[in-house]
């Protein structure tokens, strides 16, 4: 089957494993909190019962074999588009039986994909679940490629011909806003037989991040007398000991610069890949098809780009050197960036701790939304526990429409964790409310994707600061701050180094070192003078999965952030009118634009005003954290 996922063909599991709202969501890719939490053998261990009871589960054969045969149907579908041009009513019953059929194929291929995925994502180190990831993910793209020929013949009609179908045919407007997604990658087609290869190719070409996956899952980091995992080494960074920060940064970056020949052939791989499929198809530059798919103006991407680097030196620039002063320092090393301002111990919340607070929290906007997440905590759905194998990182997986999310996360029990569950459960209860829409038309596009899970970040920590002394005030003030940073100021520095490295690739292989230099060059940009880039920094950006796993995504985050900073805005205007227009937005999933779906709050991200108004409110949170300090 087809995904819009990218704007051209794909077999559905080829899809990023994590890519919106409907097809899976990773947290922005940084460090976190310190390891350690209260009762970590008690957290959340998910059971994959209610897909398969296991690899060798007869289902999994009996569903592919009924995607199969579901895809045939389809395929006795094959001229009959074009052969009704002409016939309004004939071209609507058309769309409606073959767009029933290519949904029922997707539920079916998506969720055995979605199995094979969310098994191994818990097991990297395990060779049998990633070979039959593989295999499945194989299998997906031979029984997918056949029904090419739908939405290449969908793309041959004029758009009179699809509007007086539409029109014709009593049920078959619902399907407009998926015509008009797939009718966006219409002027980069390549002909039947290309689309053909690229889709038997893709299982193989997935195998380079599966490879860049597989190596982050072993690294192993030698920091003091212990041995972390990358997870691990990640959260240390945190840690209120600023001896054991340094011993972490620095035995990461060993670790890193031992894997990074692996790690650069991989990213390299991927973008010449990448810039060979993008030349034949004519996009217009390397982030151009991940914004076409995302139905997103490129001027609204420049006019976020712009502004958020317009105010590198009123946001993080400043911030650090305030950090650093409030610190006693000059200037920060690298791994103080998220340094607690106490040298004490944060403090650490238990995993019911946690949950009660997304609860409330959610409660205070929605009772209905916090009750779809209590019926995520309520049953075996999330996967919280860390443990060597596991995939770093966190994301919510809804399967399909017919399946109910799965959460996975790396919880250690600081404040960040608490945030990113709620970012996650943000994310389910977005899933859950778009499921009615079905497979195809929940799948809500990359620039809306991220709004429930930042709004819901939004919410633990609007109450977190209310229960607040003022001492814990301060602390949490820098930590609002510092993920306001990272999500904002940090994403867009990785946009920014992707765009300078897939420049680079195309005059030729760029070797780790030259990797290095263009992320030292790009991060010291963004970060500032008060930061410094101690030695082993520039090996830094090898654990970012994002490079690998979805080009181009990163400045979701920072979209997401700053349209969500808008949103909360409007909601302290008028709490109860609120509500209910923030759960018909997500509701809709991927049945509006991102302009249709803002403009009942009267919000246009295509205006450079509209980001330096969300910049604006991150740099009234320095104001205060200025005046503490």
């Amino acid at each position: 089957m087809r995904g819009m996922k990218d704007s051209h063909a794909y077999p559905a599991l080829a899809r990023p494993f994590a890519n919106s709202a409907f097809g899976g969501s990773m947290a922005a890719p940084d460090g976190a909190s310190s390891g350690g939490v209260k009762g970590r053998e008690a957290l959340p261990v998910w059971s994959l019962d209610d897909l398969y009871l296991g690899m060798d589960d007869p289902r999994i054969a009996q569903d592919l074999e009924a995607a199969a045969q579901t895809n045939a149907e389809l395929v006795r579908l094959k001229g009959a588009f074009i052969a009704a041009r002409g016939d309004a009513p004939r071209l609507a019953l058309l769309l409606d039986s073959g767009l029933g059929l290519y949904e029922k194929a997707v539920n079916l291929l998506w969720g055995v994909g979605a199995y094979a995925g969310l098994a191994a994502s818990t097991a990297r180190d395990d060779p049998a679940r990633a070979k039959f990831e593989a295999d499945i993910r194989a299998r997906a793209a031979a029984i997918g490629a056949d029904s090419l020929f739908f939405t290449l013949e969908l793309n041959q009609l004029e758009e009179w011909e699809i509007e007086s179908a539409l029109r014709a045919g009593e049920t078959t407007a619902r399907w407009r806003p998926w015509l008009r997604r797939v009718r966006l990658s219409r002027p980069h087609e390549l002909g039947p037989d290309l689309e053909r290869l690229l889709i038997d190719r893709a299982p193989a070409l997935a195998n380079w991040s599966r490879l860049f996956d597989e190596t982050l899952s072993r690294l192993r980091a030698t920091v003091g007398d212990e041995t972390l995992t990358l997870p691990e080494a990640l959260n240390r960074l945190s840690d209120s000991d600023p001896a054991r920060r340094r011993e972490a940064a620095e035995g990461l970056a060993v670790a890193l610069k031992a894997n990074e020949p692996v790690l650069a052939l991989c990213l390299n791989t991927i973008a010449f890949e990448k810039q060979v499929e993008d030349r034949w198809r004519g996009h217009a530059s390397p982030a151009h098809a991940r914004r076409l798919a995302n139905e997103v103006d490129p001027e609204a991407v420049e006019a976020l780009e712009a502004a958020v680097v317009e105010a590198y030196p009123r946001l993080a620039h400043r911030y650090y050197a305030l950090k650093a002063k409030a610190m006693g320092r000059e200037t920060l090393d690298h791994w103080d960036r998220n340094a607690p301002l106490d040298q004490e111990r944060p403090r650490q919340y238990s995993w019911d701790e946690a949950k009660a607070l997304v609860l409330d929290s959610f409660g205070r906007l929605s009772p209905a939304m916090a009750q779809r997440a209590r019926d995520v905590f309520d049953r075996p759905w999330i996967d919280a526990q860390p443990r060597p194998g596991k995939a770093s990182g966190a994301y919510s997986h809804p399967v399909t429409s017919d399946h109910h999310p799965f959460v996975f996360l790396n919880y250690m029990g600081e404040r960040r964790d608490v945030l990113t569950l709620a970012h996650e459960l943000g994310h389910a209860v977005h899933q859950t409310l778009a499921a009615p829409r079905g497979t195809l038309l929940a799948d809500t596009p990359l620039t809306l994707a991220e709004t429930a899970s930042i709004f819901g970040e939004g919410l633990v920590f609007e109450q977190l600061l209310a229960d607040a002394d003022p001492q814990e005030r301060r602390v949490l003030l820098a930590g609002r701050i510092e993920d306001g940073l990272n999500t904002v100021v940090r994403q867009i520095a990785f946009h920014r180094f992707e765009t300078r490295f897939h420049a680079a690739r195309a005059e030729g292989e760029l070797s780790p070192d030259q990797i290095g230099a263009l992320w030292l060059e790009v991060m010291g940009e963004s970060l500032g003078p008060a930061v410094t880039l101690n030695p082993g920094y520039e090996h830094f950006w090898s654990y970012v999965t994002h490079f690998a796993h979805a080009p181009f995504y990163v400045y979701a985050y920072a979209f997401g952030d700053l349209l969500v900073g808008a949103l909360m805005e409007k909601r302290r205007e008028n709490p109860q009118a609120f509500a209910p227009l923030y759960e018909e937005l997500l509701a809709a999933g991927g049945t509006r634009t991102y302009v249709e779906a803002l403009k009942p709050f009267g919000l246009d991200p295509r205006d450079k005003t509209f980001w330096r108004q969300g910049c604006a409110r991150l740099e009234g949170l320095i104001d205060a954290f200025e005046a503490l300090v």
